[in-house]
């Protein structure tokens, strides 16, 4: 009598072309309904972070362990799939836009590399995961950080000159006020400049010391720039120009600030990046 077993590890013919073309779709359908959603922040942060992420995967392609399960590979076309039939049936995306990127990788990788290859893709996930944790942190911690915004903001102001008062959440200037409310806590773009700071350690190794520095940096840069934003708010509101207001609070003009910071941890990593280079030369010349 002949018996036969369901084989316990699937392999595709050509696995690398079928997960680009898969993996092409889903950054795709992502990023459209970025842009459908008229998030202009997520949008440049997920073209930046999926090209990003792209890139590392292709650069290691031949050193990855294509080999999934059925159970793996039934999981992650799973997790797909209902994220994709949540994503058509929904009318406002609200923070799932921001969470659907973690979905897509983790899926996209049980499906190429099972429970066992999960951990070639670590800082990768890790990286999409960071757009999710502004909407994902419980509520005491988003409370916490924007009574520090507060307070740094009041700083700011007082230092510049400003005759500033706090109290609680609230930044008052002599002609006006502002409530620094959960949107404006600044964990937004601490989770983005997060995300850069694993990106850069991905494509730049660095020492352990490095490792704990950069995304240290990155944390503060995000937390302090916002900061600045939110004193920049109560200036506008304390002028009673209400149209500035909107435009730096949350229309295109919000986008500077996270250029802003992408430009002053980009410099830091430069600089990090020379350092590295001129210690490497040294020692070859010693």
């Amino acid at each position: 009598m002949k018996t036969s077993k369901l084989a316990k590890v699937i392999r595709l013919d050509h696995p690398q072309f079928w997960l680009l073309i898969i993996g092409s779709g889903l950054i795709s359908i992502h990023l459209t309904l970025s842009w459908r959603s008229g998030n202009s922040n997520l949008l440049s942060t997920s073209l930046l972070f999926w090209a990003a992420i792209s890139f590392i995967i292709w650069e290691k392609r031949d050193n990855l362990s294509l080999e999934s399960g059925i159970l793996p590979s039934f999981l992650g076309f799973s997790l797909i799939w209902i994220a994709l039939f949540k994503s058509a049936s929904m009318t406002s995306f609200g923070g799932f836009l921001y969470v659907l990127p973690f979905i897509f990788g983790l899926g996209l990788a049980l499906i190429a590399s099972g429970f066992r290859g999960l951990n070639q893709y670590t800082g990768e996930l890790i990286t999409l995961f960071s757009l999710s944790v502004s909407k994902l942190s419980p509520e005491w911690i988003i409370y916490q950080l924007t009574l520090l915004t507060a307070k740094l903001s009041a700083f700011i102001l007082w230092y510049t000159g400003f005759e500033v008062t706090l109290s609680g959440i609230n930044v008052y200037l002599p002609n006006g006020s502002v409530e620094v409310l959960s949107g404006c806590s600044g964990l937004e773009l601490i989770s983005q400049m997060l995300g850069f700071a694993i990106l850069f350690l991905l494509i730049f190794p660095q020492n352990w010391q490095q490792k704990i520095l950069v995304p240290v940096v990155a944390a503060t840069v995000g937390f302090i720039v916002n900061a600045g934003r939110v004193a920049l708010m109560a200036i506008i509101v304390a002028k009673d120009n209400m149209d500035a207001f909107d435009y730096w609070h949350s229309g295109n003009g919000s986008l500077l600030f996270s250029m802003i910071s992408v430009i002053i941890f980009g410099s830091f990593c430069w600089f990090l990046i020379g350092r590295n280079e001129s210690e490497n030369q040294n020692s070859r010349l010693s």
